[in-house]
């Protein structure tokens, strides 16, 4: 089943997106044929050549047959991101606001993107829904996720919850581009690749990492991710103009305001708290404990100068 949003390819598209892969094949051979004589390049050869040149990859035998066989495409891409440049204007405001408030980087906002290409309705065949392509079971760590009620279909909740993922990535992980790598790989993964490798760059982690479930997908995720915020900023230098869509998702008011527009509640009696202290067993996360003390990983870190998300069981932490 193809997710919800996408523009079929037509046929004569298809065939000309596989044209294009055969061209830059043939000039990949075409350099490896003439590695000791590169003026006997075509012009299309030799701009190719000064691609891979400048990417750092070195011109042998053995590395252009790599490269030859490495070459992926994807068509209905340009159809695809388009419509989610204008879904974006429904959104994007509102899950900056969110973003801002978590601390994390504003691009960030923009990896629905790739996700999703903000459409609400997007479920994929591993079963992540919504926005931000939450599966169930990470969803259930951030939102309710039952039969009756999914959050991952609300677009602010699911965005508040992509927040904190992803501030728990980075708290684990230490780099912005591991974390959000781990948004598609897993925090697990990522910390498996990044102490194997024994580093937290990107590139490095790329280069050497080996697991066996860090393939095309997880490898290329955040390189993806700059691409999109790089088209994204400018659209128009391959769209032309585009009327993005209306805000639908308003920026939360002010507290002031919503505090003043509340009806008065009676206040709750105070319950004596029975410990400010809990024990960590075994499988907690510190987002788990969060949510059951009614706190935030942020507030548990600081209390307990922890300096990542990563705990351990056994572990003494404060919780009140």
């Amino acid at each position: 089943m193809r997710k919800e949003g996408l523009v079929p390819v037509p046929v004569a598209v298809r065939g000309e997106q596989e044209a294009k892969v055969d061209s830059v094949e043939q000039a990949i051979e075409e350099i490896r044929s003439n590695l000791e004589n590169p003026e006997n390049l075509s012009p299309f050869a030799k701009q190719i050549r000064d691609t891979i040149v400048a990417n750092g990859v070195p011109l042998t035998a053995a590395s252009l047959g790599d490269l030859r066989g490495n070459i992926h495409t994807q068509l209905g891409i340009k159809e695809r991101f388009r419509e989610g440049i204008i879904r974006s204007g429904r959104y994007l405001e509102a899950f900056q606001e969110i973003f801002d408030k978590e601390g994390l980087p504003l691009e960030i906002a923009l990896l629905p993107l790739v996700e999703s290409s903000f459409e609400n309705r997007a479920l994929s065949n591993a079963g992540a829904a919504g926005i931000w392509q939450f599966t169930r079971g990470t969803g259930r760590l951030y939102l309710t996720v039952s039969r009756r009620i999914d959050e991952r279909l609300d677009p602010a909740k699911a965005t508040r919850a992509a927040a904190r993922l992803l501030r728990d990535n980075y708290d684990a992980l230490g780099s912005w581009p591991l974390a959000i790598t781990a948004y598609n790989h897993g925090r697990g993964g990522m910390l498996r690749a990044q102490s194997e490798v024994g580093s937290s760059e990107i590139t490095k982690v790329i280069d050497e990492y080996k697991g066996p479930l860090f393939g095309y997908a997880s490898m290329n995720f955040y390189s993806e991710f700059l691409a999109a915020v790089d088209v994204y900023r400018n659209y128009e230098q391959y769209f032309g103009q585009l009327v993005l869509d209306q805000p639908s998702l308003k920026p939360s008011a002010p507290v002031t305001v919503v505090a003043a527009k509340a009806p008065p509640k009676k206040a709750a009696p105070v319950k004596a708290a029975s410990s400010d202290k809990y024990r960590v067993r075994k499988g907690d996360t510190l987002t788990e404990i969060a949510q059951r003390f009614g706190t935030t990983v942020r507030e548990l870190m600081d209390t307990n100068n922890l300096r990542n998300s990563v705990i351990h069981a056994g572990q003494i932490l404060l919780v009140r």
